[in-house]
C-alpha cells in the first residue's frame, strides 16, 4: 500500500526523529524500517562530527590508510560507525559495505564484501560510508535498503549475498547524508523526497526541504570533461549542444562539476541540472572502460531518490533502477537529474543506436 504522510511530515522545522515517529504511527508496517533509519541518521551525525574534526584532506584522514602505520582513516571509522549503529537496531539482515578492501586495500578487488548477518531481521542495507574522500571535495554517505527475503539466514550466507544483488526497483528506501558547510540528510521512502538539515545547537536534523522536486529543465551539467574524448557520441554531442546553446532547450549551460557524487547530486536535487558519470572507453588499464557508478550502493540509491523527486536517471538506454546487477561491485553509466534534459540524452542514444543497427 502507498505510504501515508500527514501535515506533520510536511511541516518545515519538524525534527527527523518526530518525522520518523509520525511515519511509523501512520504506517505500522514501517515501524522496523523507521527504527533502522533512526540508527542511520544517528551514525551520520557522528560521522559529521568526525569530518569536522579532521578538515585536512590527507591519506591519514581521508581515503586509504598506509599499510602498517596502525592508523585508521575516516573511511574506516565511518564504516565502523554505520556498522555498529545498524547492527544494534535489531532490524538489519545484511549490512553490505561498499568495499572492505577500500579501507586500506585494492579498489578493484570486487570479491571483498563486508557482511553482517542476523537471521531474525527484515531488511538488507547497502551503503557507501564516505563517498568523495579521494576527491578532496565535500564527502557524504549513501544508503539503500531492501526488504529481506525468508531465504536469507546465518546458515546460508550465499543466499544472503544474493539478496544484495537486486535491481533498484526493489528498494523500499534510499538516501544520503552530505557533510559540507552544513550537514544534510535526504531520504525517500518511495513517496517523495524529504531533506533535513542538522541544527548543531540542538543536535537534531530539521526538515528544511519537504517534498523536494527537481526542476524539469536547467542550465547546469556536472560531468568530468577531462574524459570528453572517451565518451560515447550521444553524450559528447548532447553536452556540446548544451555548451553552445544549440541543444533542445536553446539554453547555454554551464559546468558545475565538483567531483564527488553526493555533493553533485545534492546540488542537482536542489537547483536542477544533469549529473553524469558516463562510461569512458579506453580510459582504464589496458585500454578498458572506466567511469560510471557502482550500481548497488551508488547508482541505484541515487537513481531511486532522483526519480522520487520527479527527475530521471538513466544509463542512456534504460532506467538505472531497472538494471539487473550481476555482481556486487558492478559499474554502470549513470546520467540523472532534470527530466527534460536527461531525456535529451536518452533520445540521442535512441537515434545513435538506430543508425548503427541500420
Amino acid at each position: 500500500p502507498p505510504i501515508v504522510f500527514d501535515d506533520v511530515c510536511e511541516t518545515a522545522g519538524v525534527t527527523l526523529t518526530r518525522f520518523l515517529s509520525e511515519v511509523a504511527l501512520l504506517n505500522p508496517g514501517l515501524s522496523e524500517l523507521t527504527a533502522l533509519l533512526s540508527g542511520v541518521h544517528t551514525a551520520t551525525k557522528a560521522i559529521s562530527n568526525l569530518v569536522r574534526r579532521h578538515p585536512l584532506p590527507s591519506d591519514d584522514v581521508l581515503g586509504t590508510v598506509n599499510k602498517g602505520d596502525g592508523g585508521r582513516g575516516l573511511d574506516a571509522l565511518s564504516a565502523e560507525l554505520l556498522r555498529r549503529a545498524l547492527r544494534f537496531t535489531g532490524r538489519l539482515g545484511i549490512l553490505d559495505g561498499a568495499d572492505a578492501s577500500e579501507y586500506g586495500g585494492d579498489d578493484e578487488d570486487e570479491d571483498a564484501a563486508d557482511l553482517l548477518f542476523d537471521e531474525t531481521s527484515r531488511y538488507v542495507a547497502l551503503f557507501e560510508p564516505l563517498d568523495g574522500s579521494a576527491e578532496g571535495a565535500p564527502v557524504g554517505t549513501t544508503f539503500g535498503i531492501f526488504e529481506h527475503a525468508d531465504t536469507c539466514s546465518v546458515s546460508g550466507p550465499d543466499d544472503c549475498l544474493a539478496e544484495t544483488i537486486r535491481s533498484g526497483a526493489n528498494l523500499v528506501c534510499s538516501g544520503y547524508s552530505l557533510y559540507s558547510s552544513s550537514t544534510f540528510f535526504v531520504l525517500t521512502l518511495g513517496n517523495g523526497v524529504y531533506g533535513f538539515t542538522l541544527d548543531e545547537n540542538i543536535g537534531e536534523y530539521i526538515l528544511s526541504h519537504p517534498d523536494l522536486k527537481i526542476p524539469t529543465r536547467s542550465t547546469t551539467y556536472s560531468f568530468d570533461e577531462s574524459r570528453w574524448d572517451q565518451w560515447e557520441d550521444p553524450v559528447r554531442e548532447t553536452v556540446r549542444g548544451w555548451r553552445n546553446g544549440t541543444g533542445r532547450s536553446k539554453r547555454t549551460f554551464r559546468s558545475r562539476y565538483g567531483g564527488a557524487l553526493v555533493e553533485d547530486v545534492h546540488r542537482t536535487l536542489l537547483y536542477g541540472g544533469v549529473f553524469g558519470r558516463p562510461i569512458a572507453h579506453g580510459g582504464g588499464a589496458m585500454g578498458g572502460e572506466t567511469g560510471g557508478l557502482r550500481l548497488l550502493y551508488e547508482g541505484e540509491p541515487m537513481a531511486f531518490l532522483v526519480e522520487q523527486a520527479g527527475g530521471m536517471a538513466t544509463t542512456g538506454r534504460e532506467r538505472v533502477v531497472d538494471v539487473e546487477p550481476e555482481v556486487v561491485h558492478q559499474r554502470v553509466p549513470v546520467i540523472m537529474g532534470s527530466a527534460d534534459d536527461v531525456r535529451e540524452i536518452v533520445d540521442a542514444y535512441t537515434t545513435w543506436d538506430a543508425a548503427r543497427s541500420a
